[in-house]
């Protein structure tokens, strides 16, 4: 397998760590609109990374994409970059006829009349909306395949097929204990997707309803995390699993919940209140003249990036999935999840534990579509495919999953 990677920061390192102990792939080519970024990535890897490449290519140029793909035969396009250059990379990897990955889908639109009330465009519709062209060509978009979305989707496959008869609800539940050294606020992702993510509104699906949409942050709980975390608060956010679970697996509700935690839920209403959420640009006096930025892009810059952060941080993350309903005629509640420690992820990688946690699971997706155990054509999630291959190689990645009965 030929593999362009396309963005190299804090997940895109992290992944190609990761790839690099992997003998299935015969060549990556790492690739950055920042080429010292690519650079470093692949020296990092020393005797390593004889498989891999570094380029520069701008992710928003779909025939530039194209041509690196070409030049250096690569069969799949895996897409570390924001959910900005979702499209222009999908379209790309279409046109070279190759396969795609990504972790996070195409961006919504709030509903013009009723935000809070109904969905606008929803995540992953401008994708989902090429499936029958992919089909048609026999190629496969392998979309929102991280950790959540990614994993999480996994977990619910899972439970469908192996842990219940009935579900009534299938819950993504969120939570961390980490804390970072000298910083009061410093987000272990990128801020930018954060934005996004928190402050459009959430999506939550019923059955007979359908997808509708819910105030920020709303329908808090108190959900105890496993492996010493504990209670963290969640609350509703926008997010890819509520607009995937439910085209593969039967349920009746489905939602995502994140515990941010209230000093960084108020954190991010202020940047609302201020405007600093805004990805459109606005007009700055400069040293040369007036200059045009982008809020959004000012607050990211203002922020440390979270790939350095891993030498600072404590503590553990844990992503999951909470199902309920029945088996063999009884109630049965599970919670299904992924705990990484930041100790063991700096010693064993040298990448913090969210970002390494969000990057293991392309690789073993990627892995499993080499060998052929998973395949398909079309626009497909992870739960198009069958969970007990992926998770019993993450197991053998060394990262282990669990399942508490609730």
């Amino acid at each position: 397998m030929r593999v362009l990677l396309v963005g190299a920061g804090g997940v895109g390192t992290a992944l190609t760590r990761i790839a690099a102990r992997r003998p299935f792939l015969e060549q990556m080519v790492v690739a950055d609109h920042d080429p010292a970024r690519a650079e470093a990535a692949v020296a990092a890897l020393g005797e390593a990374g004889s498989r891999f490449r570094a380029e520069r290519v701008d992710a928003g140029n779909e025939a530039e994409v194209a041509s690196l793909l070409g030049r250096y035969g690569c069969d799949v396009l895996l897409n570390a970059t924001d959910p900005r250059f979702v499209m222009p990379l999908f379209r790309a990897a279409f046109g070279a006829g190759a396969t795609y990955l990504d972790m996070a889908m195409s961006l919504s639109r709030p509903h013009p009349e009723r935000p809070y009330e109904e969905c606008g465009v929803k995540l992953g519709d401008a994708q989902f909306a090429r499936s029958a062209d992919w089909e048609r060509a026999g190629a496969l978009a392998l979309v929102g395949m991280g950790v959540e979305p990614g994993l999480s989707d996994v977990f619910a496959r899972y439970a469908a097929d192996e842990l219940f008869d009935e579900i009534e609800e299938i819950g993504v539940r969120d939570g961390a204990n980490l804390t970072v050294e000298g910083h009061d606020f410093a987000p272990s992702f990128s801020i930018w997707t954060t934005i996004e993510e928190c402050l459009n509104p959430p999506v939550v699906y019923e059955a007979g309803r359908g997808w509708f949409t819910t105030a920020p942050f709303s329908e808090p709980e108190v959900f105890d995390f496993p492996a010493g975390i504990g209670p963290v608060e969640c609350v509703n956010v926008e997010h890819e699993e509520v607009l995937l679970v439910p085209r593969w697996v039967d349920a009746r509700r489905v939602t995502f919940k994140y515990g941010l935690g209230r000093e960084f839920v108020e954190t991010l209403r202020t940047l609302h209140r201020l405007g600093l959420d805004r990805t459109g640009p606005v007009t700055v006096p400069g040293p040369a003249g007036p200059v045009e930025v982008s809020p959004r892009d000012v607050v990211a810059a203002c922020l440390p990036d979270p790939a350095t952060l891993g030498e600072r941080m404590h503590g553990k993350t844990c992503a999951g999935t909470w199902v309920r309903g029945v088996k063999d005629g009884a109630p049965r509640e599970v919670y299904l999840y992924h705990v990484v420690d930041n100790q063991w992820s700096m010693a064993e990688y040298g990448c913090q534990a969210v970002v390494w946690q969000t990057a293991v699971n392309p690789v073993v997706a990627l892995e499993l579509l080499a060998t052929g155990a998973w395949s398909g054509a079309g626009v497909l999630g992870p739960e198009a495919f069958p969970a007990r291959p992926f998770l019993d190689l993450l197991t053998a990645y060394g990262s282990p999953w669990g399942l508490r009965e609730q």
